[in-house]
């Protein structure tokens, strides 16, 4: 028999379905709450709603489980390349051999920016944040390639937001730092070409490094998707207006923006370069998190959903310590880390209140160990993030029970008083 909830309120008695999802999880069907009752629910931060039905992604954060369409992102993360990874999220199924061939060729056809748009990026104030500019040049793109009304017009769409954008974050970075701008090349993979459009210059051309490669691509694949987070959830609420591909991606990169969502790894080596230069060093630090008088928050500790190791944590660690063996790098900041996470992985505290190192933690000490200019951090997880964000957007758009996102409220503002003109005031 199918479970309900039965309500009682005022007397009267309202059944309301649950609804199960393939992984045994339940929510409360509350569709018709407010027509049957009136009453609409609160939840602040929708912590407690599900906004969708979604076949994207699942995570259960008491067992630490994170799944990309089933796969466990461990298996992607030792396997998977970054291009098979997002094929997999936006089109439902790992591609044969064909399949990849032809997204690859996809990808290398329309990874070259139009050369209006690089008068746009030569016109920004040099100060202008990386995240800032990319949201309104994705945005732009709408003006660039206006064709999208079939469902093949969409599907290119799709792949050209992939390369494309990789294409803009490294433009946007060479321009910043008045460097030549270097062309995507056919030859090289997804995050080869990436690396090679950031770092190669004519004087010193960049040496592609296997271990480097490796570090970008699993972070990439950690980042792809993540459920129904904050810049996830602005991609569908902007998305369900039915507003272009374009529009929708960019709000969510506006989300992701925040210190609170993908900036977390920008905090990460802010808050080392505080501890590394203010005195007082690590010691200090770990006394001032415990202390709970004092605002200072370890940042990349702890999760909001994970409450165990995040798995993504646990990959990024182990690609973490190769990288940095590999590459043999000496760094006042990465001593601090590594301090800060031996201790906190053995301090009582800290595993009580579930205080792990999460995966911001990691993929910042990798970003900076790469190369990547800190104010570039959020770009590199926003590249990540987008084939998740395009599959979202994409379920949306097809679900048969569409509707346009509108929340309510409870209002407790002034109850209803006359004018008062303003001489008589």
């Amino acid at each position: 028999m199918n479970k309900t909830v039965t309500l009682t309120y005022e007397g009267k008695q309202i059944e309301l379905p649950v609804v199960t999802g393939s992984e045994g999880e339940e929510a409360i069907d509350i569709s018709r709450l407010r027509a049957e009752t009136g009453l609409i629910t609160l939840d602040p931060g929708y912590v407690n709603t599900g906004s969708c039905l979604s076949a994207i992604t699942f995570m259960n954060g008491e067992k630490g489980i994170l799944r990309y369409r089933g796969i466990p992102v461990e298996q992607l993360a030792e396997h998977s390349s970054f291009k098979e990874t997002a094929y997999l999220l936006i089109n439902g199924h790992l591609p044969n051999r064909d399949e990849l061939t032809q997204f690859s060729v996809m990808l290398n056809d329309h990874s070259l920016v139009h050369t209006d748009m690089k008068a746009f990026y030569q016109n920004y104030p040099r100060a202008s944040h990386p995240m800032g500019i990319l949201s309104s040049m994705v945005n732009a793109l709408r003006s660039f390639y206006p064709a999208l009304d079939t469902e093949e017009q969409i599907d290119i769409a799709m792949t050209r937001l992939l390369a494309k954008v990789r294409t803009m974050a490294a433009m946007s970075y060479k321009i910043s730092r008045g460097h030549e701008l270097v062309l995507p090349r056919p030859d090289l993979t997804f995050c080869e070409n990436f690396l090679n459009m950031m770092f190669d210059t004519p004087v010193t051309p960049y040496e592609i490094k296997r271990e480097v490669v490796n570090a970008l691509r699993v972070f990439w694949i950690l980042h792809a998707d993540h459920e129904q987070n904050c810049s996830t959830s602005s991609v569908r609420m902007v998305g369900s207006a039915r507003v272009n591909l374009y529009a929708a991606i960019s709000s969510g990169i506006a989300a992701l923006w925040g210190p609170l969502h993908g900036g977390a790894n920008q905090a990460v080596i802010e808050m080392l370069t505080e501890i590394q230069t203010g005195g007082g060093g690590y010691k200090k630090a770990i006394e001032r998190a415990k202390d709970k008088k004092d605002p200072f928050r370890l940042m990349g500790f702890g999760h909001r959903v994970y409450k165990t190791y995040d798995p993504r944590a646990k990959i990024m660690k182990k690609t973490c310590d190769e990288l940095l063996e590999s590459l043999r790098l000496e760094d006042p900041l990465l001593d601090v880390a590594k301090k800060l996470e031996e201790t906190a992985l053995s301090d009582q505290y800290f595993i009580d209140h579930n205080l792990y190192p999460n995966v911001d933690f990691y993929s910042g000490i990798v970003l900076r160990a790469i190369g990547i200019p800190t104010n570039m951090f959020t770009v590199m997880f926003a590249l990540g993030r987008l084939p998740g964000w395009i599959a979202q957007w994409k379920e949306s758009k097809d679900d048969p029970n569409w509707k346009i996102a509108r929340p309510r409220q409870i209002y407790n503002g002034e109850t209803e008083y006359a004018y008062v003109p303003i001489h008589a005031r």
